[in-house]
């Protein structure tokens, strides 16, 4: 059996209570990725996973026309993903060791393992900051602000 990629985010959020917006100054995952090879790339893929997390989160929602059946927001100028002023501090850290039930080396794939946990932890960093438990993405300011009393 192969060893599976693990990991833990943690996140800070700010909710801010007139507007419902989202912000997220700090982000960190420590990883296990099994023997790490060359770790400026690594460090560049585990990021960048978190930054694309951190997108699907709080911005990242495609709108479909019915009637035809196609994306209509399929450009950024339309469909917005983070960028650097969404986040001031993004760390990624792994955790030592070699997993040679994986492969030969005793590395494993990083590709997906920075995304996978990210949009969680904005989701539980903003439920904890506010009290509100949003279950869909991405969270929207509306999701903070409804009334929870009818």
């Amino acid at each position: 059996m192969r060893g599976l990629p693990f990991g833990v985010h943690f996140t800070e959020a700010w909710v801010n209570a007139d507007t419902g917006e989202v912000r997220v100054p700090r982000m960190y995952g420590l990883l296990s990725v099994g023997r790490v090879i060359n770790p400026r790339t690594v460090r560049s893929q585990l990021v960048g996973g978190m930054v694309m997390g951190l997108s699907m989160a709080l911005h990242e929602r495609s709108v479909l026309d019915e009637r035809r059946g196609h994306v209509v927001n399929h450009d950024l100028a339309q469909y917005h993903v983070a960028v650097n002023a969404d986040v001031d501090s993004v760390q990624a850290g792994w955790l030592e060791q070699s997993d040679t039930r994986a492969t030969p080396m005793g590395s494993r794939g990083v590709g997906e393992i920075g995304t996978v946990g990210a949009a969680a932890a904005v989701a539980n960093a903003a439920h904890h900051a506010t009290g509100v438990r949003v279950r869909e993405l991405p969270l929207t300011p509306d999701r903070f602000l409804a009334d929870p009393c009818p």
